[in-house]
Formats: C-alpha cells, structure tokens, sequence
C-alpha cells in the first residue's frame, strides 16, 4: 500500500507492554541520519514535542 506523499510521516503510536508506547519512523530518516538496528538513543521532551538524539556514553 502506497501513501500519499503528504501521509507519509503520519504514524501511530502502539503499545508495547503494560507502560509504554511504541513509535515507527520512516526508514529513509533513520538511513540519512545513519542509524542502525539496535543503536541506543536518548529522547527528551521540548515544548510541546519531542527530541530524540544519538546517545552517547
């Protein structure tokens, strides 16, 4: 199934256990900012939105 262009980036959140949710992002995001499977990330709220970064020891 293909999406429009403009419902691209549109995603659910799920539940994943008794206490957290679950979020998709788009593969092409994940490849430019050169993510990989099970890599660790740090995310922090600003504002009314989100920030997630590369974590880093």
């Amino acid at each position: 199934m293909n999406r429009k262009s403009s419902e691209k980036n549109i995603r659910k959140l799920t539940k994943a256990g008794k206490v957290s949710l679950s979020l998709t992002i788009p593969r092409e995001l994940a490849v430019e900012l050169g993510w990989r499977d099970n890599q660790k990330v740090v995310v922090k709220k600003r504002g009314q939105g989100i920030v997630i970064e590369d974590w880093k020891e």
